[in-house]
């Protein structure tokens, strides 16, 4: 027997995928320790559904990780699958062959992760190579397949991934991240490519790439890891388990057909979710967090949805996914949410602008600091601090009737870090008739002083921000993200007693309301 076949029953302090930093924010590495709860998930729904039987035990399942990485996942299952099928297979290098060359099969996303994962598995990173724990294989690269493929480029971008050609047009001897997985029109026949005719993969499982740097000059604009998880459900495997950003349950451009199919599908069995990247991913900042999800092709109906907040668990609670266009991310906010809509009014984003109310940029600098005669105030926000400029009437083409009215100017963008409770949305600005602003206002628009000012009290009020956050899963806030706040009358100074009263809000509900959101003090406008 090669005694190297008992490396992964031998501990190893430390362990060196604890240690090695992230190659970038599109490769995120994942710790052990979460790999782990993913199997255990896994591991929970397969006993479930096969009267308590191990997967660990069974020597037919295959898996496969469609981007690896580091290797984790894939040294997990082997390690798992050695103790598993002990009885099953006595002789230990025997098990230890059948396991890496029938069972784990990895796609690496650049040459050096595939090195890596190989690294991982095999102890080599050739798969055939004197120091490699398997003793069958005849390539060096074993079930981990890696070999540069190109982009498709149409009007400089990728066809498949969105990848800018600027960016990504690279030499042979740069990476330049076309994903296998999802450079494809047919993932079935690309996979049997790979792996042969007749592979059909039980397991998917694995943390994809996140976002393509530089695609549509922002992050929501160059995701991709939705990308993956279609491919993933194309080949129809019994499980798909993977990480991924939790930004796409209520937020994300080009999200909404993903989103919609998702939660509509009834597949998903399992979704834990994390609002704080931090608490997986120490050191690594991903806004609005992460979740993973275990899809179960047999499984149609409700989902089993656990949140993670401070190292606490709420849940699971068993869950209807697509009750509405976004995911609620707190269960605890539902009966609220419930209450709310009840009543059936009239949202108050009805009288909220769009993106550019007036047509000037963020970084529109052509104002002056005096005024003249013919200029309107201009109100923005540069470097985070606050100011109030002059243009020249003329200058605005857009919303020319928003100009004359009385207005109550909200952030467009507000990130307070993820403690609680939050402040949610940034402090407003009644601006009188003859005003405009940039782009980092969104506008509400009014008749008369008194009526921005009881907007500005409705705005400062807790259930008003409660039930913005419900669809603001990033810092940005646009028109949509209001839709569930209902429209009131402008003829009061609004407080959340008031509005507790009106919708029948519980105590538990008010005290639940009131640690996730705190008072926001409106008075100066800053």
């Amino acid at each position: 027997m090669n005694e190297q076949a008992g490396f992964t029953l031998r501990g190893r302090n430390p362990d060196v995928l604890t240690c090695i930093a992230n190659l970038s924010n599109d490769e995120v590495f994942t710790p052990p320790e979460f790999a782990n709860r993913m199997l255990d998930t896994l591991a929970e729904a397969w006993a479930t559904a096969n009267d308590g039987a191990s997967i660990w035990g069974n020597r037919n399942v295959r898996f496969l990780d469609p981007f690896t990485k580091s290797g984790v996942f894939l040294r997990e299952i082997t390690t798992r699958l050695i103790a598993g099928l002990a009885d099953e297979i006595p002789e230990l290098q025997e098990r230890v062959d059948h396991i890496l060359t029938r069972q784990v099969f990895g796609i690496g996303i650049t040459k050096l992760t595939s090195l890596l994962a190989r690294r991982s598995l095999y102890c080599s990173k050739y798969a055939n190579g004197e120091h490699s724990v398997a003793s069958s294989f005849k390539t060096e690269v074993g079930n981990i397949w890696f070999e540069r493929i190109e982009h498709t480029w149409n009007g400089g971008k990728c066809s498949f991934c969105g990848a800018p050609r600027s960016l990504f047009d690279r030499d042979k001897g740069l990476e330049n991240h076309a994903y296998a997985l999802i450079h494809t029109n047919n993932i079935k026949a690309r996979i049997g490519e790979l792996f042969g005719a007749d592979m059909q993969f039980d397991v998917l499982i694995g943390n994809p790439p996140y976002q393509m740097t530089g695609g549509a000059g922002g992050t929501s604009d160059s995701s991709i890891y939705h990308l993956f998880v279609e491919q993933a459900m194309a080949l129809e495997p019994r499980y798909i388990s993977m990480v991924i950003p939790s930004r796409w349950m209520a937020g994300g451009r080009g999200m909404d057909d993903f989103r919609q199919a998702f939660l509509s599908g009834g597949h998903l069995k399992e979704l834990v979710d994390f609002p704080a990247s931090a608490e997986v991913f120490p050191g690594v900042e991903i806004k609005a967090g992460i979740c993973y999800f275990l899809w179960d092709r047999a499984h149609k109906g409700k989902c089993n949805v656990t949140t993670f907040r401070g190292g606490e668990a709420i849940g699971p609670i068993a869950r209807k996914l697509d009750e509405y266009d976004i995911f609620v991310r707190d269960g605890r906010a539902l009966s609220i949410l419930h209450k709310v809509l009840s009543h059936d009014e009239v949202p108050i984003n009805s009288i909220l602008s769009r993106d550019t109310a007036f047509g000037l940029a963020s970084n529109f600098a052509q104002f002056r600091a005096t005024e003249r005669d013919g200029d309107v105030a201009l109100f923005f926000i540069q470097r985070m601090k606050r100011g109030v400029g002059y243009v020249a009437r003329d200058t605005i083409r857009k919303s020319i009737p928003l100009i004359d009215k009385w207005k109550l100017l909200v952030p467009e963008a507000y990130n307070g870090g993820d403690a609680v409770p939050h402040q949610i949305l940034g402090k407003p600005v009644v601006a009188p008739p003859n005003s405009v602003c940039t782009q980092s206002f969104l506008v509400f628009s009014v008749d008369t002083q008194q009526e921005a000012e009881s907007v500005r009290s409705y705005y400062s009020t807790r259930l008003f921000r409660f039930l913005v956050s419900q669809r603001k899963i990033t810092q940005h806030a646009l028109n949509s993200t209001y839709s569930w706040v209902p429209m009131q009358t402008w003829d009061t100074t609004w407080t959340d007693e008031m509005l507790y009263e009106k919708y029948g809000i519980s105590a538990d509900e008010q005290a639940y309301i009131e640690s996730q959101v705190r008072a926001m003090d409106v008075g100066d406008g800053e």
